[in-house]
């Protein structure tokens, strides 16, 4: 007995992926709306991220422990999600974590909340694991590396 497939049942069935719920009217100034018009944008990306999502990513981010780890979830945000993380050593000295300069690209459909937390869970992560640190300022050649800062990666 042969069984007769249809080609319809064969197709593949589009994946919608969940996104990320509105934030309460004037709480955030993400523009959310405006990304909904074009989803299929290369920018609507970061919808993607979910508050579920966020609290993984979150737990992803405490448990990194090297340098290379922290440059690999950074390239990942950004190929995944279309974030920019920026880290970069402060303007004044370096003596703690705090003069360090961490923050996210603004960017239309990044919740506000989302721009703070993920530079927090970096500041404790790195409040963590000063290697890491020390990694980051001899990458930007503030501890006498002669290698170019991995910032563009």
């Amino acid at each position: 007995m042969s069984q007769v497939v249809s080609s319809e049942s064969t197709q593949p069935v589009p994946v919608t992926r969940p996104l990320r719920k509105e934030c309460p009217p004037g709480a955030c100034d993400c523009q959310r709306e405006a990304l909904l018009e074009c989803l299929h944008a290369p920018e609507a990306r970061v919808l993607w991220l979910t508050r579920e999502e966020e609290k993984r990513l979150i737990e992803r981010i405490t448990r990194i422990a090297t340098y290379d780890e922290l440059l690999h979830v950074r390239s990942l945000m950004r190929k995944n999600l279309g974030i920019h993380l920026h880290i970069s050593p402060g303007p004044n000295e370096v003596r703690t974590v705090r003069g360090l300069q961490i923050h996210l690209a603004e960017q239309p459909g990044l919740c506000r909340k989302t721009r703070d937390t993920i530079p927090a869970a970096i500041r404790k992560c790195l409040e963590n694991n000063p290697t890491i640190v020390y990694a980051l300022l001899d990458a930007h050649d503030l501890l006498g590396s002669a290698s170019p800062p991995a910032e563009s990666a």
